[in-house]
């Protein structure tokens, strides 16, 4: 949007320059885009653009960190658009402090608000983060940007995942996924087929669930593992699902499903690096589970669907039509659904066989009559 400033975050050489130079490239179709580098010489944001393959002749490179210069040349240029990389090394000369101190970044960014709002210039900043993953610098930065965007990825993935946590214009908790190529990013378009790839036809111990991720729906798999705790107490590692809840789930497994995990070691994982927070993907971690538990084998053309109350009982998860529309569209066959979700589902037609539950029991019931 006209006037727009956007806050970019991410760990040290993630790829945010990267991704920006080509943001920029794209920007050039409306009008000029001003680059400004605090951190890389123009040479090295020129080697970058030549590895990227950008060669626009409205996109214009400007080496400065203070802030009154680059606020006299922003108003007699007037861009569509301008990166700053990185606002931890802009300063106003005005203010006694060094670079990247809270009050310089506080002062350097109402500077870019006040030229943003003014001239209808719309910005993107970078920001650094922090070992515990939050903004360098005041809290204040986040709530003066229209917008925050975290880059995220794990260290040995090539893949990328842009992730919107603040959106004045928008919606929040959107994510995009991005594989990090040799000419630049590259926008992954069915991220759920990307992370269900290395799936085989049957499997035990897993499960696939469709969560939500702001508006959009992704499909992922959950991973357990059982084995015979050796020594001391039974081990609980989880990666991508949250500890806590796991020990709630596992409670539950215990107290409906009788399994004894007691003397056991309980691995979670979800595979590719992605974080569930979607209660709706309780129940693919407790088939999953009781999948491993007994041996038994689930089709990859199987998923589930469901939040599980302390009872035992199935909840009703919300955007099921989504979830359904998602799982269609990969070739899915089969879910398991909250029984609770029935009457809003049966309004649709699908080309999949809904298994409706109400309780752990009837799934244990289900599992031993098919096998499924």
């Amino acid at each position: 949007l006209c006037g727009e400033v956007i806050l970019i975050t991410g760990n040290p050489g993630i790829g945010k320059s990267t991704l920006l130079l080509q943001v920029a490239n794209e920007y050039t179709t409306y009008g000029e885009v001003i680059y400004i580098s605090g951190e890389e010489s123009p040479a090295q944001v020129k080697n970058r653009g030549e590895r990227l393959n950008i060669k626009s002749k409205n996109l214009f490179l400007m080496s400065e960190t203070d802030i009154s210069r680059i606020y006299e040349y922003l108003v007699s240029k007037k861009p569509k658009v301008v990166i700053v990389d990185s606002i931890q090394t802009l300063y106003n000369s005005v203010v006694d402090s060094i670079p990247g101190t809270p009050t310089q970044i506080r002062e350097c960014t109402l500077k870019i608000i006040e030229l943003a709002k003014k001239y209808g210039i719309s910005f993107f900043i970078v920001g650094h983060i922090t070992k515990d993953g939050k903004v360098a610098g005041p809290k204040l930065l986040e709530h003066m940007v229209d917008a925050v965007f975290n880059f995220e990825g794990e260290e040995g993935l090539f893949y990328r995942i842009l992730r919107s946590t603040k959106n004045r214009f928008g919606s929040t908790n959107e994510i995009a996924v991005f594989s990090m190529e040799e000419d630049g990013m590259k926008e992954i378009k069915n991220s759920s087929e990307y992370f269900l790839s290395e799936r085989e036809e049957k499997n035990i111990g897993s499960m696939v669930v469709p969560v939500l991720e702001g508006t959009k729906v992704f499909l992922l798999e959950v991973q357990t593992l059982l084995t015979e705790v050796t020594i001391g107490i039974p081990k609980r590692i989880v990666q991508g699902f949250d500890r806590n809840r796991i020990q709630i789930l596992t409670a539950i497994a215990e107290k409906k499903m009788h399994i004894n995990l007691s003397m056991k070691d309980l691995f979670v994982n979800i595979p590719g690096g992605l974080n569930i927070e979607d209660p709706a993907a309780d129940l693919a971690v407790l088939i999953s589970l009781l999948s491993i538990y007994k041996g038994v084998e689930i089709s990859q053309k199987i998923a589930a669907i469901g939040e599980l109350g302390l009872r035992g009982e199935i909840r009703k998860v919300f955007f099921i039509d989504k979830r359904l529309r998602e799982l269609e569209k990969l070739g899915f066959k089969g879910v398991y659904i909250p029984e609770t979700n029935r009457k809003e589902i049966e309004k649709n037609k699908y080309n999949l066989k809904l298994i409706y539950l109400k309780n752990l029991e009837e799934l244990l019931e289900r599992m031993n009559k098919d096998g499924q």
